[in-house]
């Protein structure tokens, strides 16, 4: 028997990097779970990979009708949620000189108004003991040039998760955050402009980490089903740094 059985999970930006190890490792403990991305080809190809246990929708979750999209969809399953894993995100350097409208708008409508707006249209869905889990960052406590932006969207995780955890807790519902450091993934890869300059900054970030390496996506979902998990019933409001010692050492 696995750890979820009986129990559906949501994640997303689930195609790629840490959102599909998340919810591979999710359904091979037990959980049905759905998938969601901006790209309907690589959700497929997800969904796929997993099989039966997954479903797919594709749903950007900066837009409100992908949103009520989603949920819809999984109301009709009549399922419920036990889990929800809000994880998909993004960011893109911009010094400050050069930062526009624009790049704040996508940055922050996807990190942080997706992740407010796909929890609170889940919470009529939500069963008592479920799970809230946020993407945050180690970035969240760090200073990193030309990447304010994106920092500030995780600071932002960080306080909802506290804020969160306080509003919910009548209703036996717990919310945590998982803040990764650098993991080797296709989006971390992207930040860079060329394979040159991605290994050059893999290099970089790697020798910035006192494990001297980057985390690996599967290493993140193991921190996600713990949290999902009843083995961290006794957790709310909390933030786990998985990030090989970066912000603590």
């Amino acid at each position: 028997m696995g750890q979820l059985d009986g129990r559906t999970a949501l994640v997303t930006g689930a195609t790629s990097g840490i959102g599909l190890a998340a919810a591979r490792r999710l359904a091979a403990e037990g959980a049905h779970v759905f998938l969601t991305g901006r790209r309907q080809r690589a959700l497929d190809e997800a969904v796929a990979s997993i099989g039966d246990r997954a479903t797919g929708v594709r749903a950007d979750v900066s837009d409100p009708d992908d949103l009520d999209r989603l949920f819809a969809v999984i109301g009709q399953q009549d399922r419920g949620l036990d889990i929800v894993f809000a994880n998909a995100g993004g960011g893109e350097f911009a010094a400050l000189p050069d930062i526009t409208w624009q790049h704040y708008a996508d940055t922050f409508n996807t990190n942080v108004g997706g992740t407010l707006f796909t929890v609170q249209k889940a919470l009529p869905l939500l069963r008592p003991g479920a799970s809230i889990i946020l993407t945050s960052s180690n970035i969240d406590t760090k200073g990193a040039a030309s990447f304010s932006v994106y920092a500030a969207t995780k600071a932002a995780i960080r306080s909802f998760t506290r804020s969160w955890a306080a509003e919910l807790v009548d209703r036996g519902v717990r919310v945590n955050s998982i803040a990764p450091g650098p993991i080797e993934t296709p989006g971390l890869s992207g930040l860079a402009g060329d394979p040159t300059a991605a290994e050059q900054l893999l290099k970089g970030l790697a020798a910035g980490v006192p494990m001297n390496r980057l985390g690996s996506p599967e290493e993140i979902a193991g921190t996600v089903l713990f949290l999902a998990s009843d083995a961290s019933s006794y957790m709310t409001g909390a933030e786990i740094y998985v990030d090989g010692g970066a912000s603590q050492i």
